[in-house]
């Protein structure tokens, strides 16, 4: 894209609410508790969970990661993910980007030091995940991640360089994995003024690791009128993922969930392993509503989204952990911390950490104002 249209684009979006705003949501409800995290942290990220009381031995656990000008305690309180976890059983863990990182509180899903296997903001969720397991006796076969925008494709960055680890994901809003590896290139595919070919988004998948499959199942949402990240890569994630598990395009089932289309696609067992909603007429936002129980979980707010379906509730239906209420036991469970998550990844050298990064900077005034505007979206440190 030329210089033009990027500010063009960049004028476009939405403007984003002050991100003090998001700590009046958080004191609404916050059920999240911070956490000392011990593990190794190059991301320098913020580590939030909550657990059920007495939450049983071999629990499944989820990772959800915000979006761009919220924390994990608000989006929480927007996306309902504890009022679930507490109802079914299940371990949360939310991570948080700290405003040093990012100046709008967005993941950096396009830095190639923040999403490459075991560096930078990757490798610190990574490490959350593990010591999670480790403190609780989680079941490490039931992993999930979702996340909404920048979080979105942060998603698709974990399930990408991380498969073995996690058994499905859900992308609210995002981008597929590998598109972005710079700012330019982060704007072009926000607008999606190119499109990459389905086999060279699956090579991106394959050779992020050493995996060779089984690869996690995939949920994609999506609202048609998004006018920050172009509805177009919702079909792009559907693509590369349907490369990954070597399905082609058109849909194997298609029906309407709570008003809106929803696509399904299965490997050779019958199991789903891709399926899309496409949200007709949602602005940029997680979709809300009532669940199928007549129950709500969220509540509405900027990019928080009634419209009549619950995105929460149907993609932890989709992860498999909508079953049995969970009931807590009279005598606690006695869990005692095993603390050898370090021992278990890489260690990450000093080089690669966010605090010896230098960023360099040009002294032009049309450097000056296009930085200003990139930081205004988000896009930039």
């Amino acid at each position: 894209m030329s210089i033009a249209k990027n500010i063009e684009f960049l004028r476009g979006l939405p403007r984003f609410p002050d991100i003090q705003h998001a700590g009046l949501r958080e004191s609404i409800n916050n059920r999240l508790k911070e956490e000392v995290f011990v593990g190794q942290n190059p991301g320098n990220l913020a580590m939030y969970t909550f657990l059920p009381k007495d939450l049983p031995p071999n629990a499944p656990l989820v990772v959800v990661l915000h979006g761009c000008t919220q924390t994990a305690p608000s989006y929480d309180v927007g996306a309902g993910w504890s009022t679930l976890a507490e109802r079914y059983g299940f371990a949360l863990l939310m991570p948080s980007q700290r405003r040093s990182n990012n100046a709008n509180g967005c993941f950096n899903w396009f830095e190639l030091e923040d999403t490459q296997r075991d560096c930078g903001e990757a490798c610190s969720i990574r490490q959350m995940i593990e010591q999670m397991v480790c403190d609780h006796r989680l079941d490490r076969r039931r992993i999930f991640v979702t996340g909404l925008s920048a979080g979105g494709a942060m998603t698709s960055v974990m399930l990408a360089v991380y498969p073995e680890l996690f058994a499905a994901g859900a992308v609210i809003a995002g981008l597929p994995y590998g598109v972005a590896t710079n700012l330019q290139e982060a704007l072009a595919r926000m607008s999606q003024s190119g499109r990459a070919s389905t086999s060279k988004l699956g090579d991106l998948i394959r050779t992020a690791s050493r995996h060779n499959g089984p690869w996690p199942r995939v949920s994609v949402w999506h609202g048609s009128s998004d006018r920050t990240v172009n509805p177009i890569n919702a079909d792009c994630i559907v693509n590369q993922w349907l490369d990954v598990h070597g399905l082609v395009r058109p849909p194997m089932s298609e029906d309407v969930i709570d008003g809106y289309p929803h696509q399904v696609w299965w490997n050779s067992d019958g199991k789903t392993v891709v399926e899309s909603f496409t949200i007709t007429g949602m602005a940029h936002g997680t979709p809300l509503g009532l669940a199928e129980n007549e129950e709500r979980y969220g509540l509405e707010g900027a990019f928080l989204l009634e419209v009549g379906i619950s995105s929460s509730y149907h993609i932890a239906k989709f992860f498999g952990l909508i079953g049995s209420i969970h009931k807590a036991k009279s005598v606690p469970t006695d869990i005692k911390s095993v603390p050898h998550y370090t021992k278990s990844l890489q260690t990450i050298p000093v080089s690669q950490t966010r605090r010896s990064r230098k960023k360099l900077k040009s002294e032009t005034s049309i450097t000056v104002v296009i930085n200003n505007a990139l930081k205004a979206a988000g896009l930039m440190k």
